[in-house]
């Protein structure tokens, strides 16, 4: 097993943990807006990009200059409707700087791939890829297709697969302009406050996500999002492993506790939901400021975030 280089963090992971950290991070942090970074002739994919985070992220992106953005989306008409408020009082043209809406739906494998076969097919290069979409519902239920726990399918199975579909596309950056390209995975602090009680058993890979489509378990909704989260911070380490980030430069990041997003809404119009919000109001960020470190994270550092988790700008363990 390998052991933690804690020569290039300012904490231990044990604080890094602490909610009463990340609660003074969150009241306290002032992320900055990255404004020294030219992305012309460069392409992004944004997922999750018609509201909340994503859709603040691919508007920064737009203010760096991005060239081609590619909003992948669940629903093509709220897509549609993001691409017209994204390109108000923007000079946007075909073959110059293009905005596109394209389906994804995290859901389906068959979604994921058609969506990663066309960005094969397309993309000379492709540049960013941000996994942002998630969800955070209250009420337990499995996918259709595949019998998964639908938290574990759309945040962590579908997430990880899709970012393997699209490092074949995102090593055409490499070789096309010798720097590579780069994949960020919002992710969040909470990966660390579960106690993941479905690996205390066998802890084989098979076993565990056994244990996570129990359909008689009870789940605690709140834990099993956290579980999700835990899970793509495994994956990140593993996969940095076995991609060099000279190819690709992969790394996750939070966006700290946000107000005002979709991934909540499943709790809106419940009293506990609008008592949340309140207090969200008061110390959560807003989706414009939380998309500040997401785009910090997706284009402002180097190799040495490669494997590695962002919170409020800065590399922690």
């Amino acid at each position: 097993m390998a052991t933690l280089d804690q020569t290039k963090f300012a904490l231990t992971p044990e604080k890094q943990a602490s909610i009463p950290r990340f609660l003074r991070q969150q009241i306290t942090a002032r992320p900055q807006a990255v404004t020294d970074v030219d992305l012309q002739g460069k392409t992004a994919i944004v997922t999750g990009s018609n509201t909340g985070i994503g859709f603040e992220t691919s508007r920064q992106l737009l203010d760096l200059g991005i060239s081609k953005l590619i909003l992948a989306v669940r629903d093509l008409d709220k897509g549609a409707a993001a691409k017209t408020k994204l390109s108000e009082g923007r000079h946007l043209k075909d073959g110059d700087r293009t905005i596109e809406v394209w389906k994804l739906d995290l859901s389906n494998y068959d979604s994921l791939g058609a969506f990663a076969a066309r960005a094969e097919k397309e993309f000379a290069r492709l540049d960013i890829v941000i996994l942002n979409a998630g969800i955070g519902p209250t009420t337990r239920t499995f996918n259709e297709h595949t019998g998964h726990d639908e938290v574990i399918q759309v945040n962590y199975l579908s997430t990880v697969l899709l970012a393997v579909l699209l490092l074949p596309v995102l090593k055409k950056s490499k070789l096309a302009t010798s720097h590579p390209g780069r994949l960020t995975i919002v992710s969040s602090e909470v990966a660390a406050w579960t106690k993941f009680k479905e690996a205390t058993g066998d802890p084989s890979p098979s076993s565990i996500l056994a244990a996570l489509d129990d359909k008689n378990a009870k789940v605690d909704m709140t834990d099993r999002m956290m579980v999700s989260k835990l899970l793509g911070q495994l994956f990140l380490a593993k996969i940095a492993t076995l991609v060099p980030p000279s190819v690709t430069l992969i790394n996750a990041v939070s966006p700290g506790s946000v107000h005002g997003t979709e991934f909540n809404r499943d709790r809106k119009g419940t009293l506990s939901g609008a008592v949340a919000e309140m207090l969200m109001k008061r110390m959560a960020n807003s989706p414009p400021v939380a998309a500040r470190m997401v785009t910090d994270a997706a284009v402002q550092h180097g190799e040495e975030t490669h494997g590695e988790f962002l919170s409020f700008q800065d590399l922690v363990p």
